[in-house]
């Protein structure tokens, strides 16, 4: 098929050419398509540059825009590439110049930008409102331009010149990657971390023939700048080899305690180029199509003084580690990376492998060092050829001025000095363009300095540009300084294995919902809460959880509810799954974790939580005591509230303990704050209904209290009394601490007034703390230290020893 295309001779006569279209096609889309992939798209493999990132680079450089220099806006850096070297859109330009100021997409950034550069998530602001200057990483990509390093080429119009690449002291093209999509073809290449490609680089420059297997002693895989893990190195060590491959990324999450009532997947970093928002907007979508469930909610918690940080809740009842490899599997919580390392070498497009790259950069920057050092050479040799002249004219300075002033004008005077002296052309032209204050004694000494210093110069670098080893030594030398300036720790993970296999298995591992199994739910001293899973005591003979004292256990189930017995004589309901899972360990005396009881359950003002029980039809019999000295036994009825009373107290009256009695041959133990204590057995206190207010426990002499109260074997149980002052202030004064066997004190009458349990010493007058229970007694600070106890005191009337520090909670080791 063919065209008619009018022409017009210088007759003004109209002719008709005939064309084949499908002729014209191919050449017009061939011209197009050599345009794009090597004008637009593609990286020259020497310095790693688009045409206009190099062109950017070179423009602030041009323009002075340095780094210890102030910003100047962006559009101003914009409109200058434009017009005078890159006649393309603004758009395309602004957004070249953004991406190399952005840390999360290069490894090194290239611009220094000032104000909003955009996110993984959204755009910059316009360049109007931007400003920019070079980074100092910057500096070594164009170092040398004005040594002669590489070649320049005119510009789109002739009227000025642009290099043709950057002389590029560091690998940019692996160290920040590149991407692009060009006709018929396309590039992606990851980025490396400085250090490990510098590393190679002087590994190959010692062994040209080195392999794949040897350079990835040094660059085991890409270094993104936004971590996260790479799972599986087959695909890495493909694309190394042939120039493709594929690798994926995980993000980097970890499953913390959140809240009070849940946990949740803590996300920390993400896969490259992928942002929270993406993230979040995925599993929104996921949720509502019920392809993915157990999430309480999701939120985005990132700022710059932490960075990233995606918080996403799990439901109570929910497998966290389970639904996070769900979440790596549904979402781009783990995404794919494909590497195509395709760039310009000699002006032609190539698939490259990782020696490749290497082997182009290091030829590069060898032509650049040689180039320079040529420069460099060239300069010093016209130097010492002018110094010389001068050292030669000072000699007979008289007879150089006497010629200069007799002659009629400059061309004889320099002829004349030429055949006086034996000058060359040039030389004679710089005598005649210095001033005469130069030539004096003390300039001949500077002289003779200089032309000594010119002369040691001039050989080292003859040496240099003669001797390839002295070049490539050069090289290396210069590779270091770059390496120890800007380079920084690897950030991605590298991780051997097959990740969709390992997530595949994960998955297949562990049931998303948490399964209902025995556990334990513990009471600390300071007052947290923990859930225990598991058939396991927190016993001296077996695994323990660390942490202050464990003051109440009870058994429950993991889907089943616990009952929270309050210092106001209520049972408050709670779920055994809403309180936080701690592990077991084999070492650790106490229990760590847990969250705060008023985190979990609202309490009065003043309410504290004094112990537990279950609520099944296997609660045993109850007893408490008040501060007052009121005791009182009940059977507790479970009802089906949240909340509700067992004991009746008189106004001002608050429980001090609560016990569940697990036999009629139970000791219950009252001891007060005037060191007094009192036990009897259980079975003297007659049972009351809820509604009942119980009877009189302990006689309390007036002004004193009921610190403890509690219930015992006396055969195997110790008392640990506390004594200090009543004018200190709480958690100021240690006092004296005294650990007796119960067996020393006889039981008395209910309701009567014990006996002598502490003697105080001078400026005590109170029992501050106090406890009886199973031996060995355990004591914690209030930050949850332990605090070691004195050994076994037989007076049971005898005074203290004086106590480390404050103590906040006594126990038991064995508390069941």
């Amino acid at each position: 098929m063919a065209t008619r295309t009018p022409d017009v001779d210088d007759d003004s006569t109209e002719r008709i050419v005939d064309i084949d279209v499908s002729s014209e096609m191919e050449s017009s889309f061939l011209e197009y398509a050599y345009s794009v992939i090597y004008s637009r798209a593609l990286p020259d493999a020497r310095d790693g540059l688009k045409p206009v990132q190099r062109r950017i680079l070179y423009t602030m450089d041009d323009m002075g825009i340095r780094s210890d220099r102030p910003h100047v806006k962006c559009a101003r850096v914009v409109g200058q590439v434009m017009g005078i070297l890159h006649p393309h859109g603004d758009v395309a330009i602004y957004d070249a110049l953004v991406r190399q100021a952005q840390p999360w997409a290069q490894r090194l950034p290239l611009v220094d930008g000032h104000g909003n550069f955009g996110s993984l998530d959204a755009g910059p602001a316009a360049m109007r409102y931007t400003e920019c200057r070079m980074a100092p990483a910057a500096h070594a990509m164009t170092g040398g331009l004005d040594e002669d390093t590489v070649d320049f080429r005119p510009n789109y119009d002739g009227k000025g010149s642009e290099p043709v690449v950057l002389p590029a002291a560091f690998p940019n093209l692996l160290v920040n990657g590149a991407t692009g999509i060009a006709v018929g073809m396309a590039t992606n290449i990851a980025p490396h971390n400085l250090v490990e490609v510098v590393q190679a680089l002087k590994h190959l420059l010692r062994n040209p023939h080195a392999g794949t297997e040897d350079l990835m002693r040094f660059i085991p895989g890409p270094d993104l700048p936004t971590g996260g893990k790479i799972v599986g190195l087959d695909g890495i060590k493909d694309a190394y080899e042939t120039g493709r491959g594929s690798f994926r990324i995980r993000a980097t999450a970890r499953v913390e305690q959140v809240s009070p009532r849940r946990k949740g997947i803590v996300v920390t970093e993400l896969p490259y180029l992928i942002g929270p928002e993406k993230i979040i907007e995925q599993v929104k979508a996921l949720h509502q199509a019920k392809k993915l469930t157990g999430i309480a909610d999701i939120k985005d918690l990132t700022d710059l003084a932490n960075g990233l940080r995606l918080v996403i809740e799990v439901k109570n009842g929910i497998n966290a580690d389970a639904l996070l490899e769900q979440l790596y599997k549904l979402t781009k919580l783990e995404d794919s990376f494909g590497i195509n390392a395709v760039a310009l070498v000699e002006g032609q497009p190539r698939t490259m492998s990782l020696r490749d790259m290497l082997s182009v950069y290091l030829q590069h920057r060898l032509d650049v060092t040689l180039r320079r050092t040529q420069f460099q050479l060239g300069k010093a040799r016209d130097r010492l050829h002018l110094v010389e002249g001068l050292l030669l004219a000072i000699v007979d300075i008289d007879d150089v001025i006497a010629i200069i002033r007799s002659s009629d004008d400059v061309a004889t005077a320099r002829t004349r000095l030429i055949e006086a002296f034996d000058l060359s052309e040039v030389q004679a032209n710089y005598i005649l363009d210095m001033q005469l204050r130069r030539l004096t004694k003390f300039s001949t000494i500077d002289l003779e300095a200089e032309r000594a210093e010119l002369v040691t110069r001039i050989g080292e670098l003859g040496a240099i540009a003669d001797d390839p080893k002295r070049l490539a030594h050069v090289v290396s030398t210069e590779l270091d300084e770059v390496a120890q300036t800007f380079g920084t720790p690897r950030r991605t993970v590298l991780l051997s294995g097959s990740g969709a296999a390992a997530t595949a298995a994960s998955a297949t591992a562990q049931p998303l919902e948490v399964p209902d199994g025995p556990c334990r739910v513990m009471l600390s001293s300071t007052g947290l809460l923990a859930r225990l899973d598991g058939t396991e005591t927190p016993g001296s003979g077996g695994p323990r959880v660390a942490h202050d004292v464990v003051v109440s256990t009870v058994r429950a189930t993991t889907h089943g509810d616990v009952g929270l017995i309050t210092t106001l004589g209520r049972v408050i309901r709670i779920a055994a799954i809403d309180l936080p899972a701690v592990p077991l360990l084999a070492t650790a005396p106490n229990l760590q974790g847990g969250s705060p009881v008023a985190e979990l359950v609202a309490l009065e003002t003043g309410e504290r939580v004094v112990a537990l029980t279950r609520l099944d039809a296997g609660t045993g019999i109850w007893a408490f005591g008040t501060e007052r000295g009121v005791v009182k036994r009940t059977n507790p009825e479970i009802i089906s509230k949240d909340s509700w009373d067992l004991i009746r107290l008189d106004e001002g009256d608050q429980v001090v303990g609560a016990v569940e009695l697990a036999s009629e041959s139970t000791e219950l133990v009252f001891i007060s704050s005037d060191a007094s204590l009192l036990h009897f057995p259980a079975s003297v206190v007659r049972p009351q209904g809820r509604s009942g207010g119980g009877m009189a426990g302990i006689n309390l002499a007036k002004g004193t209290k009921v610190v403890f109260f509690g219930a015992v074997l006396p055969d195997d149980s110790e008392v640990v009394t506390v004594a200090g002052s009543s004018s200190a202030l709480p958690g100021t004064d240690a006092g004296t601490v005294k650990v007796t066997a119960m067996s020393e004190y006889p039981g008395k009458g209910r309701a009567t007034g014990g006996v002598r349990c502490h003697r105080f010493l001078k400026g005590e007058d109170i029992l501050q703390r106090a406890w009886a229970g199973p031996a060995p007694a355990v004591a914690a600070a209030a930050s949850g230290s332990p605090i070691t106890l004195p050994t076994p005191d037989s007076r049971r009337d005898g005074s203290g020893t004086p106590a480390a520090q404050p103590i906040d909670g006594l126990g038991s080791r064995t508390v069941d």
